[in-house]
């Protein structure tokens, strides 16, 4: 364990973040990390409980607690207590194969699960975890191995988002021969266009790539599986088929005057920039640009919150975030116990950004669209909203949020990104693959397997939970990985804790 009193000498400290009128002037990250010192004292507050819920990766009323990969929290911590990096790097990728990932972009729900958190502030884990992977680096630790023997077994993984490329390192470890398909430019999915650059910069994902590949993984890039290569050509040149396509059809906004020109979903909208600005570094023009106009952003989640972001940073005249349900409490609520995950109001960077600059939180709660306004051109140039209140259904029981009579009003909007969601997978890579999808949209496995209903073909990720975390994802990578060797060997080594 670290110090016995380590938490009680100590306060949470995490590495400081650039004034947001800074930070904004560019699409770097925005952290600087803590020195040696104050972070082997982080390292010290954590005391290795008798129950360690951070590492536990339960389900509680439907929400997570702790850890899904079960990573070994109160180990590393307490190595990066007392100075052992190099033991630490090797508890931390025991059961993560990308920390450099998710200590940038997971919510740590080890941090909400922590013991400390009940009555004071939780370890900074994810500090930590950063810390142990970017030394580990820095100092030549993460070397690329080999597999020293060969299976001569072939598997072809379509998609290379985290849960992809999870699956693709155990297998490739194991022995296997492991092709990765990807319809984009560049390796990553979801990591690579659906978060942007100052959350995580995409030299990271290339730094592990590269890696991969040095141990024998194979990248295709630009291949749209089931348009440019039928399923029928990898099903006959491989042993197994991996899906790990993501799950992204989008969620849509249906509204009186959707089809006015300005209106996108973020997905597009933050593709399209991180795109431009790999490629040239936004000099070529070829984004979507909220320069100058009233962006408005439906949804108040992760992805809108990026919107907003990415928004001000390329000049918008405003931004306005809506947000259907009502605001969360600003502490945890009685029905809402430790160590559930807390459902508490959440300012993010994008909000911090928004509020700095124009001088508000850019939220608007228990709010929709009524209507998009257009002008004579098709242009939009406005939004009727309608406020939402409450009420439960005598009949279900069940409490919806319904629009409010009388709570019109108008906004003005050039630019609407619809951030509402996904709604699963998109249907022609299962249509193609011949498997069945979930009234979900997500592709239907056996029960709690990844095989689907099609020979030799199994899924993983978003495509088979639907839209959910990237440590979720690796996990997912890791389980469809040894369920994979398994139906191909017989047995298997692998584990997913």
């Amino acid at each position: 364990m670290g110090k016995p009193t380590g938490f009680m000498e100590y306060e949470r400290k995490t590495g400081m973040a650039a004034a947001p009128k800074e930070r904004i002037k560019h699409f770097r990250e925005f952290h600087v990390p803590l020195s040696e010192e104050e972070q082997r004292r982080q390292g010290a507050r954590c005391m290795e409980c008798g129950v360690p819920f951070c590492q536990a990766g339960v389900m509680i009323e439907g929400m997570a607690s702790g850890c899904p990969l079960h990573n070994l929290v109160p180990e590393w911590n307490d190595l990066v207590y007392s100075g052992n990096w190099e033991q630490a790097y090797s508890r931390l990728i025991k059961t993560n194969n990308f920390p450099e990932f998710t200590s940038r972009v997971c919510p740590a729900l080890c941090e909400a699960a922590c013991t400390c958190g009940h009555y004071g502030d939780a370890v900074a884990s994810k500090e930590n975890e950063k810390s142990i992977i970017e030394r580990a680096y820095a100092s030549g630790m993460v070397k690329a191995h080999p597999p020293k023997v060969r299976t001569q077994k072939r598997i072809a993984i379509v998609g290379s988002g985290p849960a992809g490329l999870a699956a693709a390192d155990q297998l490739n470890k194991r022995g296997h021969q492991v092709d990765v398909y990807e319809r984009d430019n560049r390796i990553g999915g979801l990591l690579m266009y659906g978060i942007p650059n100052m959350k995580l910069e995409k030299w990271v994902i290339d730094r592990k790539t590269s890696i991969m590949q040095e141990e024998g993984v194979t990248f295709f890039t630009g291949v749209d599986v089931g348009k440019d290569l039928k399923a029928s050509k990898l099903l006959k040149d491989y042993d197994r088929v991996v899906l790990a396509c993501g799950a992204k059809q989008p969620r849509d906004i249906q509204a009186p005057g959707r089809d006015a020109k300005g209106i996108y979903f973020a997905v597009d909208y933050l593709s399209s920039i991180t795109k431009s600005l790999l490629d040239s570094d936004l000099k070529d023009k070829k984004f979507i640009s909220p320069k100058g106009k009233h962006v408005v952003v439906i949804g108040g989640g992760d992805t809108g919150n990026d919107c907003v972001g990415t928004s001000i940073r390329l000049g918008a005249a405003s931004v306005t975030q809506l947000e259907m349900m009502p605001k969360a409490p600003d502490a945890r609520a009685a029905d809402n116990p430790w160590p559930e995950w807390p459902k508490v109001c959440k300012t993010d960077y994008g909000q911090e950004e928004a509020i700095a600059v124009f001088g508000h939180d850019p939220r608007i709660y228990q709010t929709t669209v009524k209507e998009f306004i257009k002008d004579k051109n098709g242009n939009l140039n406005g939004l009727a909203t309608i406020q939402l209140e409450q009420k439960k259904d005598e009949k279900t029981g069940r409490t919806a949020m319904v629009p409010k009579e009388g709570s019109e009003h108008k906004i003005p909007a050039d630019l609407v990104l619809i951030a509402a969601g996904f709604l699963g997978s998109e249907k022609y890579v299962a249509d193609a693959f011949g498997v069945t999808l979930t009234k979900r949209g997500n592709v239907l496995s056996k029960e709690g397997q990844y095989q689907t209903g099609a020979k030799n073909v199994f899924v993983c990720g978003d495509m088979h939970r639907g839209q959910s975390l990237v440590v979720w994802a690796i996990r997912e990578g890791r389980e469809v990985a040894a369920e994979v060797d398994y139906s191909l060997m017989g047995y298997t080594y692998m584990t997913v804790q």
